[in-house]
């Protein structure tokens, strides 16, 4: 008896440190916070949430869009939007240093460094479209949204920055890492001034993108852009024809916006496009017939171009509308054609010759029509692409080329093609401190199993060592930034304060 007790004893002692072994095992796999990030997370939350809406009300008022032709040094709204940066760093005991396209606050001596990468100049934004002024912080309009060019992208990110530093700063915590906040104003136009940068200056080894997404973003999609040429050509005389066709804003904005003009029109048109534009969910069209000219303004909805399932894009939309009739190739009518007949309503290329195709990972490249520029002898088309891996630029380019040149012969078309831009892809491997911030995510969220994710936009985190982004939008949410209606939540501002403050001390301590 006693031996068998013995024998059952031991199995019990077994199963038990078995047991004890694999949960140490799981606990060492998911990390924690540690309670010094926790307790400086809380104390900003408690302390700063009324000056980080305070700071992102005068970071939102200067107009810091690009303009063609003027340098960031010599734009007024962007000087003016620096010198308001460095009394924000300095009343919160940063320092401060203008490198031109680059600023640095920064807190801390030590030589190693954790760097947060955001940008401060923004999209443009059309004022017809806002129920306030866009660049006026509106926090009435819709109680409990923060509504603002650059609340979500990113000027909401640099004043959570900037106070989840002021509370680890207040805390007086022993880092063994300097903070740098990076703020880039030329991100949404041109990268060539933050690549000259960085050929010249020693960047922090480790770095966070606040640009992008929750948990953690470890892959980008490349930017892209076809762009195709409709010449103009003899119109008929007596038959209808499309005179104009317009649309889109900029390349990273799907348009809610297009337009048509439909000359030698009549009451039997006017009627049957009506009927028709009663079918469609999303999009709703205007149409005024004057004489013998048919008008019609398509409104969709705005969203970002890498993701271009969360608008309705009103150019594919007008095509389709007018996809009844095969239009005289005169210029307008020839790009009304080759819309419905390689885009559609689809959003990811499949009637554009072979160009579809996706990863596992990153998902299928997505194909949208986003800018028409007319000139006086042709009308533009630009088409933007979010590429995965998974084809080279070549083969990619080799196969809108011949998808072109399928067309124009087949309809006796004259569409040139201008050079393409066709960005890469961007994968990060074997970042270290990735652990740490689903760490972070988890906890403050409470969703598990959080894992890296890839988008569709690109960030500067593909040119920063150790780079990836940490929100600031949360998964499965609506990302506001490139629309007409950018906002953040109150919540997600406080939240992202949180889990900011929690990073920055996890990484630097």
């Amino acid at each position: 008896m006693l031996k068998k007790l013995t024998l059952l004893s031991a199995t019990i002692i077994t199963t038990y440190l078995l047991s004890l072994t694999i949960s140490l095992l799981a606990t060492a796999k998911t990390e924690s916070v540690s309670s010094v990030a926790q307790i400086t997370a809380n104390y900003a939350v408690a302390t700063y949430q009324d000056d980080m809406l305070n700071s992102l009300r005068a970071l939102i008022k200067h107009n810091t869009v690009a303009k063609e032709g003027v340098s960031v040094n010599d734009n007024p709204a962007h000087i003016a939007f620096k010198a308001e940066l460095k009394k924000q760093a300095q009343t919160l005991g940063f320092d401060y240093l203008d490198d031109g396209y680059v600023v640095i606050i920064g807190l801390g001596a030590q030589k190693e460094r954790v760097g947060i990468i955001t940008h401060g100049d923004v999209q443009p934004a059309n004022p017809k479209k806002w129920q306030k002024s866009p660049f006026e912080l509106d926090i009435t309009s819709e109680p409990g949204r923060l509504i603002g060019r650059g609340t979500e992208d990113d000027k909401g990110p640099i004043s959570t920055a900037l106070y989840a530093m002021k509370a680890i700063k207040d805390k007086k915590l022993a880092l063994n890492k300097r903070i740098e906040l990076y703020i880039y104003m030329a991100e949404e136009s041109d990268w060539e001034p933050l690549k000259a940068y960085i050929k010249t200056h020693d960047l922090p080894q480790t770095n966070i993108t606040i640009d992008a997404e929750y948990p953690v973003v470890t892959a980008e999609k490349g930017y892209g852009t076809i762009k195709l040429v409709f010449n103009q050509q003899e119109k008929p005389t007596i038959s209808p024809y499309v005179s104009e066709f317009s649309g889109g804003f900029f390349g990273s904005q799907i348009p809610e916006d297009a337009s048509a003009t439909i000359e030698n029109a009549n009451i039997v048109l006017l009627e049957r496009l009506m009927r028709k534009a009663l079918s469609y969910q999303g999009v709703s069209f205007d149409l005024e017939l004057k004489d013998s000219t048919l008008t019609i303004k398509a409104l969709g909805k705005s969203a970002h171009s890498s993701k271009p399932d969360e608008g309705v894009n009103a150019i594919p939309y007008l095509a389709d509308l007018l996809s009844s009739t095969r239009w005289v190739n005169n210029g307008p009518g020839t790009l009304v054609n080759f819309i419905n007949d390689n885009i559609g309503l689809g959003l990811t290329g499949e009637k554009f010759g072979n160009i579809a195709y996706q990863d596992d990972f990153m998902g299928p490249m997505t194909v949208s029509p986003t800018v028409i520029k007319q000139h006086d002898e042709s009308i533009q088309l630009n088409i933007n692409l979010r590429r995965p891996q998974g084809k080279s630029k070549q083969q990619l380019n080799d196969e809108i080329h011949q998808a072109v040149q399928n067309w124009n012969n087949k309809f006796d078309a004259d569409v040139k093609e201008l050079a393409h831009d066709i960005g890469d892809p961007f994968v990060q491997k074997d970042v270290p401190h990735i652990n740490t911030l689903l760490a972070v995510f988890t906890h403050f969220t409470g969703i598990e199993d959080a894992k890296p994710i890839a988008i569709g936009g690109g960030t500067n985190s593909r040119l920063f060592p150790n780079a990836v982004s940490f929100g600031p939008s949360m998964p499965n949410a609506e990302y506001t930034g490139h629309s007409e209606h950018e906002f953040i939540t109150m919540e997600q501002f406080v939240l992202n304060l949180k889990m900011y403050t929690a990073a920055l001390v996890e990484l630097a301590k």
